[in-house]
């Protein structure tokens, strides 16, 4: 099962900017919510943007996978996003404003999505 190889670095990503959020939230001595504090909303943003991209993409590439597609194909699309989200993290982790990280990552995360959604559309009327 090629997914599982993606959700697996998808699942210590998560654990990676999860750690930064609790981390945040130490020091800062807020149990719930941001408190005000810009650092820990910046940090709990690129957990959520994180969670609210990476479920569906993993169904879709699941599915995809699981149709027949071929398996460098699973691969190079489970590449690509996991890059794109790592590469989105960085990039919003280090400005809130526009980055490069933050706007590429997020490109190449839709358009991951539109092309995993094209091909299993196509792949499940055909």
């Amino acid at each position: 099962m090629i997914t599982g190889i993606y959700a697996a670095l998808c699942g210590v990503l998560l654990l990676v900017l999860s750690y930064r959020v609790i981390q945040r939230r130490l020091a800062a001595k807020v149990g719930l919510g941001a408190g005000g504090d810009a650092e820990l909303e910046q940090r709990m943003r690129v957990q959520a943007n994180f969670i609210e991209y990476v479920p569906l993409t993993l169904i879709l590439l699941y599915l995809l996978e699981q149709s027949g597609a071929a398996s460098v194909l699973i691969h190079t699309f489970g590449a690509v996003f996991v890059a794109a989200r790592a590469w989105h993290a960085q990039g919003l982790s280090s400005s809130v404003g526009r980055t490069a990280g933050r706007f590429y990552g997020t490109l190449i995360t839709l358009l991951v999505i539109a092309a995993l959604s094209v091909l299993l559309l196509v792949r499940s009327i055909s």
